[in-house]
């Protein structure tokens, strides 16, 4: 065992580029976290249809997406409840919401459904570290939103900042769940967007491209069904 440690925080992203939700535990499946960007909206603008993210409307992450109570039980994920920035609160399937969010974002919009994610790496997960977080707002000088990272799961390890960077190829267990790591994350423009003001730091990754190759966190595929929940164990092999 190269390293250990514990789950501290678990997220998922119920829309692609919206503000997800802090969870308890989740279920994985062979296409990573349940109802993880299972939903996304794509730009209808000019007659094209091409999938919507923050990079090109930043806008999206003042919206935020929820499953509620849901845990990731049998089946698909439900439609997911989105808050607006303004508060108001719209089903994935109100008539009215298209039109809300083309009013918001500035461009039609339609809405779609892929049950087994529309990650930018399928089937995949990512993983970020408490230490290698707090070295980068150690490095710039000051404190950073850990939802920047869009991280699924937040472990401390007793390990030194960016080790994991060398960790390719190499097993993860977290509670009963078993992983394959893939590679570190290559990042782009999404984490210099703040996400509660989309205020945008662009000296973000003009650093992690200078000092660190422009890599945070690592991609992990789940190798079965499992369930993982906060303050489990991990153990990097």
């Amino acid at each position: 065992m190269i390293a250990s440690g514990v789950v501290t925080a678990l997220h998922r992203w119920p829309v692609k580029s919206m503000g997800g939700e802090p969870v308890d535990s989740f279920a994985l499946d062979e296409h990573g976290v349940a109802g993880d960007r299972a939903h996304a909206l794509f730009d209808e603008h000019r007659g094209t249809s091409r999938r919507l993210t923050a990079r090109q409307a930043p806008r999206l992450l003042a919206w935020h997406a929820t499953y509620g109570d849901w845990n990731g039980g049998p089946g698909h994920a439900p439609a997911p409840t989105l808050t607006a920035p303004d508060g108001t609160r719209y089903g994935w399937a109100d008539p009215e919401l298209p039109a809300a969010l083309e009013a918001d974002l500035g461009r039609p919009v339609a809405l779609r459904t892929v049950p087994t994610g529309q990650q930018d790496l399928l089937d995949s997960v990512l993983v970020t570290t408490q230490a290698t977080h707090d070295a980068v707002e150690q490095e710039l000088g000051r404190a950073l939103d850990p939802r920047r990272w869009r991280t699924n799961i937040l472990v401390e390890l007793d390990a030194d900042a960016f080790a994991e960077e060398a960790w390719e190829g190499r097993s993860l267990t977290i509670g009963a769940a078993s992983f394959t790591l893939l590679h570190p994350c290559v990042r782009c423009v999404i984490p210099t967007r703040d996400p509660e003001t989309q205020e945008k730091a662009a000296d973000l990754l003009r650093h992690l491209t200078r000092q660190h190759g422009g890599l945070f966190g690592m991609n992990a595929r789940p190798l079965g069904p499992a369930r993982i929940a906060l303050d489990d164990t991990v153990a990097f092999r």
